[in-house]
């Protein structure tokens, strides 16, 4: 009997990979047996997905490296072994035997351009090769070439058939799921049986510290609607984290935040303080810088981390922190899309802070839960504010949801008394309120907020701070650390902060004076957030002073800020004077954002753009490289400002060095695993001295590129940068300021 090979690093039988395959179906759909889908055609896609790997050409490349320009790949030849008439025999009809064909011919998603009778040949020589072929899975191997009734070179698409699609995008995701699973020899799941029984082990250690604890009005409310769709305005400090994960249960869920800040926070506190034993088989952390964050995981901690990560980039934890482009990309249906769909299937995903996500991504986020309901899968969005736009956008899609009658709002205490002043922001009320305390000062653009800092450095201000995107990461991250110090509820440390919208989320930092531009009633809301984030506010006067740009506009309105919900949010704020309660926050955001009034507005024509385009793109049209581009709406560009490549030369040179190292063939597994984690260290380290500019900054004003491999190039930005002040200057390449640079 001939050694057929399905794969060669480490050799393994076609037999033995079908085996790992069955044993990964198995443990599905024992984690999983509610899961709607047609267990015996996803059985039978796993085990005839690979035989056409017996044949001569793929043999011949996977033992001994050999290419073949005509080779037919396997997934069209595994189709000749499906003996359609004993399945219509056995009962199976047209639909289910089209769904298995082509999950099967496409479970390596590649366009086919082979002719029939290259095809036609490549059956006949398998005929050779069946009879040393043996399985005690299949009885009766044959081959024959199957008809074009169940397979044709074309896709099963959605405008065609809407239901076959979806069966189709089942069995053949959880295939390539199973698929992944076997090929990396861990587990296509882990069943999700400790969320509750921690959160019980949580409350029982809060029990011990006050007997009168117990889960609050919105915890309950997402345990008793844990089977429903649920859309839930909760202000900030009610508990979000702990409701949404109540609301998962003991079912594999999805937890997405807008930001890596916040997600990196949400991780470690489910994962140390939650969850804690055995938490890389239960919870992973999944954006794109994953694998470094799981490199610095305590040394004492016994975990493999490359398998850690396959696991976690496998899908096959029960639960996962996430970013929104790393599951939701599955919209703009690419080739290799499904395995993402049919996993959200079985699934429950919670939504946070839906307000912070941009026009296009807000469109991918509607299109993405219209297609988890369409499968079976649930989501809970939780939020501080909710447009009514967004309600009317998910009515539109046919997506039903719940909510309860009224948000979930602690009306015991205020915590913002609100001054609204008709003019453009300056320093002087600044330097009026700053008396020992902390003073975080917000504006809605780089060079604005540039200016702040520097006039109240000319009065002499000591202890002032800069904070925004501008920042290499290095810098950044040293001064998001020190922000967060000094906005602890308890610090007595004193100061000013000046920053952008960085600070609208993911930072839990708690401020005595807010000083604001306005850019938009959401926006300010967010911003306000930094200021008595959990205290009450129980003085004279205010805490929040918003510069609503008196007869001019404030810096940003028309390209950071959408024109007309800047004047709509400045006509809604006429009257505000002193305390702005919970509630009335949840009244101007309803009021404000409703379709009738943001009809005519860039923002919404943005949004239904988006939507309208993505349904527009044909299944299967992009790839998924393609995708990743577009999905995360890349208008920036990655760079080494020049004064930072001139200092740090050295040290970046020597991590170009080992990221560019190629790897040697002779590497064992665990030698090849170490040069991999140098080289993300590497990275890494060189990412520090990056920023991401905008596309149109860099316009004659690259001066070099550093080649980091044959396809990437990290360019070196012409540019003033200082730790101070970031880059504030762009240059071109005759040494001038470029006018566009006053608006980064």
């Amino acid at each position: 009997m001939n050694k057929y090979l399905a794969k060669s690093n480490p050799q393994e039988t076609i037999q033995e990979h079908t085996d790992n395959l069955i044993k990964n179906y198995n443990l599905l759909k024992n984690v999983y047996p509610n899961l709607e889908i047609d267990w015996d055609i996803l059985y039978l896609a796993c085990l005839y997905h690979d035989l056409g790997k017996m044949n001569f050409k793929f043999q011949q490349k996977i033992e001994y490296g050999k290419r073949f320009k005509d080779e037919v790949p396997h997934g069209i030849l595994s189709l000749a072994f499906l003996n359609t008439r004993k399945l219509k025999n056995k009962g199976y009809n047209d639909e289910q035997i089209k769904t298995l064909a082509h999950s099967i011919a496409y479970h390596h998603d590649r366009d086919f351009n082979y002719d029939n009778e290259l095809i036609t040949d490549e059956i006949e020589l398998l005929k050779d090769e069946i009879g040393n072929f043996k399985y005690n899975k299949i009885e009766d191997i044959h081959v024959k070439k199957i008809s074009g009734k169940y397979f044709r070179n074309d896709r099963i698409y959605e405008e065609d058939d809407e239901e076959t699609f979806l069966k189709y995008i089942m069995i053949k995701g959880l295939l390539n799921r199973i698929d992944y699973a076997a090929s990396g020899y861990i587990d296509v799941e882990n069943k999700n049986n400790f969320l509750i029984c921690s959160l019980d082990n949580l409350m029982k250690n809060w029990k011990q510290e006050k007997p009168e604890t117990s889960w609050n009005e919105l915890q309950k409310y997402m345990l008793d609607n844990q089977d429903k769709n649920v859309i839930v305005i909760a202000q900030t400090g009610m508990g979000k984290t702990e409701a949404g994960l109540l609301w998962i249960g003991d079912n594999k869920g999805f937890f997405t935040l807008p930001l890596k800040t916040a997600i990196n926070s949400i991780y470690d506190r489910v994962a140390n303080g939650i969850v804690k034993d055995d938490f890389e088989k239960r919870v992973g952390l999944l954006h794109s810088d994953t694998y470094s964050k799981y490199l610095n995981i305590d040394s004492s901690e016994d975990i493999d981390i490359d398998e850690y990560f396959n696991k976690t980039k496998q899908l096959s934890l029960p639960l996962t922190i996430c970013t929104l482009d790393q599951i939701f990309d599955f919209v703009y249906r690419y080739r290799g899309f499904e395995s993402k769909l049919a996993t959200l299937a079985y699934s429950k995903v919670v939504i946070d802070e839906i307000q912070m996500y941009s026009p296009d991504l807000l469109a991918y986020l509607i299109i993405g839960l219209s297609y988890i309901n369409k499968v079976g899968g649930k989501f809970a969005i939780l939020t501080a504010t909710l447009p009514n736009i967004v309600l009317d956008l998910l009515k539109e899609e046919g997506i039903a949801f719940s909510m309860p009658e009224k948000p979930f709002i602690d009306e015991s205490f205020n915590r913002h008394s609100v001054k609204v002043i008709e003019d453009q922001i300056n320093i002087e009320h600044v330097l009026d309120l700053y008396n020992n305390n902390k003073v975080l000062v917000i504006c809605n653009t780089v060079r604005k907020a540039q200016e702040i800092y520097k006039d109240l450095k000319e009065k002499g201000i000591e202890n002032v701070n800069l904070f925004h995107s501008g920042f290499i990461k290095e810098h950044r991250r040293e001064k998001e650390t020190q922000i967060l110090e000094m906005g602890k509820k308890d610090s007595t440390d004193s100061g000013i902060w000046v920053a952008t919208q960085v600070v609208e989320a993911s930072l839990d930092i708690d401020f005595d004076i807010l000083i604001t531009e306005l850019s938009d009633i959401n926006g300010l809301f967010q911003r306000m957030g930094r200021c008595y984030r959990k205290r009450s506010f129980d003085k004279e006067g205010y805490n929040c002073y918003v510069f609503n740009g008196g007869d001019k506009k404030c810096s940003g309105v028309g390209y950071v800020v959408d024109k007309e919900i800047f004047n709509l949010s400045k006509k809604f704020l006429k009257g505000i004077n002193g305390i702005l309660t919970e509630k009335n926050k949840v009244n101007l955001i309803e009021a404000l954002y409703t379709t009738e009034n943001l009809k005519d507005t860039d923002y919404y024509e943005s949004i239904k753009n988006n939507i309208n385009y993505v349904k527009s793109i044909e299944d299967f049209e992009k790839s998924k490289s393609e995708v990743k581009e577009m999905f995360r709406n890349i208008n920036t560009i990655t760079v080494i400002p020049k004064e930072i490549y001139d200092r740090k030369h050295e040290e970046i040179m020597e991590s170009v060095n080992i990221i560019s190292q190629s790897y040697d063939k002779n590497l064992s597994q665990d030698e090849r695993k170490k040069v991999r984690q140098a080289k993300v260290l590497a990275r890494n380290r060189l990412m520090d001295f990056t920023v991401s500019v905008q596309y149109y900054l860099t316009e004659g004003n690259i001066i070099d590129n550093i080649k980091l491999n044959r396809n990437e190039f990290l360019p070196i930005l012409n540019c003033n940068y200082s730790k101070d002040l970031g880059i504030e200057v762009i240059k071109n390449k005759k040494g001038e300021t470029s006018p566009e640079s006053r608006s980064f």
